[in-house]
């Protein structure tokens, strides 16, 4: 199993003592960013520690905090060093003195690229290692699914090697850091750029029973690092003692997909905005229901065929189905005209219901319409249009913030399909007006379910999905 590495950062030693204790509870190890002191202290910051240690004073120039002279930087390693820190993180740039001090032993030899991911990652890795300390540590910014290919085809030996994507992109590389071939992984309060916070590490991901030979499934698409789907499906994998693990994939295209996914051993895909179309020509295989809707949310990966289906209209219907309304002539707005209305206005038209799309675009609101077998109105939908407003944007997430529709506020009730925030402010408008709502956390449950039978054969424990997704978004909130 990887070893789990908590930074802690703090502005005196009083502060970076007491949250070094707080993380040896659950970490392997900690990394102690002197760089945030005001006055760096090694002696204090390690003073009383249970777990061993890693000393680290980044300078500016490599994403850290210290602005200071390199002299005085490199005296405080050497004071990490005299006090028995167990390991010391020192830049590929200065690490000189530090491995000839210490003979290698215990040395971390580090670079930061905060552009991009270099795709010589390989032999950038090998040339910090050739520089004689212990372990090599490389991190760099990524945001494709190719970036984490070129990640994976630069790992080498675990016992010596760290590698990070930086940035949402790079969260898989945190959380299957075996598969990475990292030695440790780090978690935080985000002190770095995609650092996943340790209880999120723990809980949602259960990085604790991350075996190397886990299979992988995921989210994909961009925003997804904020999910709750792996809260929901890691839940399920342990609780039905699945060899498995879900992360998200977040990533500007979906270039090299199919490749990234035999070499990391991905066995499905969630697939949610900009991608629930896109992804439609790499599969080998549409479900009826994706094919009719045009747009796929899930992947099933079987003896390397990709078959692709679509939960959304079954996960959307279950909330309306709770509060029995009547579908059959029910007349419906749907804004927007992306995949996720194609799929929820397939399961109203085959209800019976009266459907018609709004979108900015005319042209695409018409196109989604013919597909599906529904009318369009304007956008926005005039006044006394709908008893049902259904939001298929966006538009009211915390990645794309406003609302969709402003009112009149004058039907029975408003879908968001939004979940976080919730509610939105489309619900709390709507609410206002004495219209009833239903958030989005609902269908993702519901068509997350559906998601997971179709994956492993069976169904999650009932409520589990429920709890998961709630305890941690109260996680989040209270962090």
């Amino acid at each position: 199993m990887t070893d789990l590495c908590i930074t802690v950062i703090g502005r005196d030693a009083d502060s970076i003592r007491r949250e070094r204790i707080a993380a040896e509870a659950d970490a392997d190890l900690v990394e102690l960013r002197l760089d945030a002191m005001e006055r760096p202290d090694a002696a204090a910051a390690l003073q009383g520690r249970t777990k061993p240690a890693i000393v680290t004073c980044r300078p500016l120039r490599e994403g850290g905090m210290f602005d200071g002279p390199e002299e005085d930087r490199l005296r405080i390693l050497s004071d990490a060093h005299a006090h028995g820190a167990e390991f010391i993180d020192v830049e590929w740039d200065a690490a000189a003195p530090v491995v000839a001090a210490r003979r290698g032993r215990g040395v971390i030899v580090s670079r930061h690229v905060f552009d991009c991911t270099p795709r010589n990652a390989a032999s950038m890795l090998d040339n910090l290692r050739a520089r004689g300390g212990e372990v090599a540590k490389l991190a760099v910014m990524s945001e494709r699914i190719a970036d984490l290919r070129t990640l994976l085809h630069a790992a080498r030996d675990a016992r010596s090697s760290i590698l990070i994507g930086m940035g949402g992109g790079g969260t898989a590389t945190r959380v299957l850091a075996g598969h990475f071939g990292s030695r440790w992984t780090y978690a935080g309060n985000r002190v770095a750029p995609g650092q996943v916070p340790a209880s999120r590490l723990i809980d949602e991901f259960r990085f604790r029973r991350i075996r190397p030979d886990a299979g992988v499934y995921g989210v994909l698409g961009r925003p997804v690092v904020n999910s709750l789907s792996p809260a929901m499906h890691n839940a399920g994998f342990a609780a039905l003692g699945l060899n498995a693990v879900y992360v998200p994939l977040e990533t500007r295209d979906l270039d090299e997909l199919r490749a990234f996914a035999v070499e990391i051993g991905l066995r499905g895909l969630s697939v949610t905005i900009p991608f629930k179309q896109d992804v439609v020509p790499l599969l080998d295989e549409l479900a009826a229901d994706a094919e009719t809707a045009g747009a796929v949310n899930t992947v099933a990966i079987h003896d390397g065929r990709w078959i692709g289906s679509n939960t959304d209209a079954s996960g959307f219907l279950e909330p309306l189905r709770a509060r029995g309304l009547e579908l059959r002539a029910l007349r419906v707005v749907i804004l927007g005209a992306g995949g996720a209305a194609r799929g929820v206005g397939l399961a109203l038209t085959r209800a019976g219901a009266e459907v018609a799309i709004s979108a900015r675009r005319p042209d695409e609101a018409v196109h989604v319409a013919r597909a599906i077998g529904a009318g369009t109105t304007t956008w926005p939908p005039p006044a006394g249009r709908w008893d049902l407003l259904v939001n298929a944007t966006p538009v009211g997430s915390r990645a794309v913030p406003g609302t969709p529709f402003e009112g009149p506020f004058e039907g029975r009730l408003v879908y968001d399909l939004v979940y976080d925030p919730d509610p939105t402010d489309l619900m709390t408008r709507a609410a206002a007006a004495g219209v009833e709502t239903i958030g989005g956390l609902a269908m993702l449950i519901a068509q997350a379910e559906r998601q997971f039978e179709i994956w492993t054969g069976q169904r999650p424990p009932a409520g589990l999905f429920a709890e998961a997704a709630a305890s941690a978004r109260t996680r989040r909130q209270t962090s």
